[in-house]
């Protein structure tokens, strides 16, 4: 089941906390969704709690939502889908944070919220495209691609996982 959250109060303490575990989870197990001001792999729930928070307290029917995916009662993924704040960009929505909970991949959960996701995107927020930028070398760009999503450019070495280990960053887009 996927849940759509819209409001700040729709983020219960529950959904915070199962939101911070499975981040910590996806990012320590490899996962490219490392947000700004956290550091580098590996990460704790203390870290990654603030995120969460700020994210949550933004949440808004028209600008912000989670999209959150259950399966018999568990916490099995979520993202976040956002509108462009600048005028000029506000019919263009972004997905950030995909993620799939380690003990859930492979049984379609990601690709169901992005199914999902394109729904709310142009139904419910009125959107007429969708953006994403992922990161290199772990086959994210193909899964995107299986969804209809089209790389339309790159940024190269922009992400340094490691010395020595440049990755290119991968703009997407997938018109609604």
């Amino acid at each position: 089941m996927i849940t759509p959250l819209s409001r700040p109060r729709d983020a219960t303490e529950a959904v915070r906390r199962d939101l911070t575990a499975c981040w910590t989870e996806v990012v320590n197990a490899g996962g490219a969704v490392v947000p700004m001001g956290c550091p580098l792999p590996p990460v704790t729930q203390a870290s990654l709690r603030p995120a969460v928070e700020r994210i949550t307290r933004e949440l808004s029917p028209d600008h912000s939502r989670l999209l959150v995916a259950t399966v018999n009662g568990a916490l099995a993924g979520w993202l976040l889908l956002r509108r462009e704040a600048h005028p000029l960009a506000a019919h263009c929505g972004v997905v950030n944070h995909v993620q799939t909970h380690v003990h859930f991949r492979g049984r379609g959960v990601g690709g169901a919220m992005m199914r999902h996701a394109q729904g709310v995107a142009r139904d419910e927020m009125g959107l007429e495209r969708l953006q994403l930028a992922v990161r290199s070398g772990l086959g994210l760009e193909e899964f995107y691609r299986k969804a209809g999503w089209t790389e339309v450019g790159r940024w190269p070495g922009a992400l340094r996982v490691a010395p020595g280990d440049d990755r290119d960053e991968i703009l997407m887009s997938l018109p609604l």
